[in-house]
């Protein structure tokens, strides 16, 4: 009884077959991996863009928080400040309302309240 093997050629053609198949799945996963590193970068750089803006803000209201009453009345209603805009309000006579929002968008950023009593003058009028 003689045994005779397979053809070479068919193994041939069926691993060349694999091999394109793992080299499809390596690029796959490679092109996953540089898109995955992209966005994270991507991320990364929005993320710092945004604090660095929100620390630009809150320097520019520690600013505002300083103002005398004066200031803070001459600024009363919305308007443009640098690259935000700035709504100054005052529910009460003492307290105002400092709205600091992203220009583009009126996206609100930050927002405090403060308090400047009334001048003696005023409140001897009452």
């Amino acid at each position: 009884m003689i045994i005779r093997e397979p053809r070479l050629q068919q193994r041939t053609g069926a691993a060349l077959f694999e091999v394109l198949v793992a080299f499809t799945i390596l690029v796959t996963a490679g092109a996953t991996v540089v898109a995955f590193a992209s966005e994270a970068a991507s991320a990364n750089a929005r993320s710092r863009a945004r604090e660095r803006s929100m620390r630009d803000a809150s320097a520019f209201l520690e600013a505002v928080a300083l103002w005398p009453r004066a200031d803070l009345d001459r600024h009363l209603g919305d308007r443009p400040q640098g690259a935000w805009r700035m709504q100054v309000d005052r529910p009460t006579p003492t307290l105002y309302v400092i709205v600091l929002a992203d220009s583009t968008n009126r996206r609100e950023l930050l927002r405090t309240t403060l308090y400047r009593p009334q001048p003696a003058d005023e409140e001897q009028q009452r």
